[in-house]
């Protein structure tokens, strides 16, 4: 099979023929169709968390294909059959027994292994994976949607669901790209009004066309003031990468409103203001990808033709091109190889 391969740290990826992997009793060996191209890529092919991939890795976490082979363990433990057309997410297996797993917190498990860091990802013709992990993308899905909407969908989600985001929230969404244009359709979904605030022009006009209410170049504007001037942000969504965007967002915060980080830019750090903190009754939460059940839920709503997937597409061969391309932000919103 044809993959692209990660062999050193901050190197360009190398596609070339590697054998195509056998599966594990439980696992599914998906042909990929389409494969999206995250930030979360870009910090792996250049190690910038304090957690190093595994080297040689195959990236990608988005991917999208058809089931070619199962394990013998598979019919027993998953739903999932040869012919159907699969997810593959970030949460490659976890332990399904700790407290976390048992109680819906199955992306905090101690045990999980994540795909394109940890074990081999989707970046390839073909990938394993855990038959229990996949999720099985509705008929009639775009496997070019659905790829973004495995990652990039299913954390937004997520992030306002931590948030309990709902009807009379005025949610904040720092930084209009992959997640951005998603979390705006599905704030407005929930029943929030949404201001948009990016530094491009043309990513605004997009979450304009999604739904935003309002929207805030913050190169010109001040986020801050304007959110205030609108109450506060009641829920503020920090997808940026910039730290003083992440500042802003806390800053625009109403009284007991509630800020979600989700981007892990290289060296953010945020400095937390206690004292606006505490007597405004402020609540900080991290959230990390998603789980089975909220990358079910994006599937439905997409497949319900409730949402839009904004995104471009480039062959494996490729891949250091959107890479490139992802980085300088001359993406849409979404890159994804298409592997078909």
């Amino acid at each position: 099979m044809r993959a692209a391969v990660l062999r050193s740290l901050r190197q360009p990826l190398v596609v070339e023929d590697l054998p195509t992997p056998e599966p594990g009793p439980e696992q599914v060996l998906v042909r990929i169709e389409t494969s999206g191209v995250c930030h979360s890529d870009l910090h792996a092919a250049r190690g910038d968390w304090p957690v190093k991939p595994k080297l040689p890795l195959i990236p990608g976490h988005e991917g999208v294909g058809i089931v070619e082979r199962a394990g013998a363990a598979v019919p027993a433990t998953s739903d999932v059959r040869v012919g159907d057309r699969v997810a593959v997410p970030w949460l490659g297996s976890a332990c399904g027994r700790c407290r976390h797993c048992a109680s819906g917190w199955e992306t905090l498990c101690r045990r999980q292994v994540n795909h394109g860091y940890l074990i081999d990802g989707t970046h390839a013709e073909y990938a394993v994976a855990h038959g229990r992990f996949v999720g099985r993308v509705p008929d009639g899905v775009d496997p070019l949607d659905a790829a973004p909407l495995t990652c990039a969908g299913v954390t937004a989600y997520r992030a306002l669901r931590v948030a309990s985001t709902g009807p009379g929230d005025l949610v904040a969404v720092f930084g209009i790209g992959g997640l951005g244009h998603l979390a705006v359709q599905y704030a407005k979904i929930l029943g929030a009004a949404v201001v948009a605030i990016d530094v491009v022009e043309d990513k605004l006009r997009m979450a304009e066309e999604l739904g935003a209410d309002h929207v805030v170049n913050a190169v010109g504007d001040d986020p801050d003031a304007l959110i205030k001037k609108l109450g506060g942000a009641t829920v503020a969504l920090g997808l940026s990468t910039s730290a003083r965007a992440l500042a802003t967002a806390h800053a625009s915060l109403a009284r007991g409103g509630r800020l979600v980080l989700v981007s892990l830019p290289a060296d953010g750090v945020l400095q937390l203001p206690i004292f606006p903190t505490v007597l405004r009754g402020l609540t900080v939460i991290g959230s990390a990808s998603g789980t089975r059940a909220d990358l079910e839920d994006v599937f439905a709503l997409h497949a319900a033709g409730r949402t839009r997937v904004v995104r471009g597409s480039r062959r494996l061969d490729q891949v250091n091109e959107a890479f490139a391309d992802l980085e300088a932000g001359r993406v849409p919103a979404r890159l994804v190889l298409d592997l078909r």
